[in-house]
């Protein structure tokens, strides 16, 4: 569904509720599509500092340079 924005203004509710039932509506400015309404989302809960502590391990070679990589940057062939 296509409106202009004058309409949209008087319609918001009716509009609300085509949204909310899956349809996708557009709010054209002088005919041309410049907004769509979208149903609203609840984000996620807030990320806590320290929640994955003591469930994740990193390698004590993690950053090691790879051998074959190293051989490659070094210019020493592939």
């Amino acid at each position: 569904m296509k409106v202009n924005m004058h309409e949209a203004k008087s319609r918001l509710s009716e509009l609300g509720q085509h949204v909310h039932a899956g349809e996708r509506v557009i709010i054209a400015r002088a005919g041309e599509p410049w907004l769509e309404l979208v149903p609203y989302r609840s984000v996620q809960a807030e990320r806590r500092p320290g929640a994955f502590k003591d469930r994740i391990r990193i390698a004590e070679d993690f950053d090691a340079p790879l051998p074959e990589f190293e051989r490659l940057f070094m210019g020493e062939g592939a």
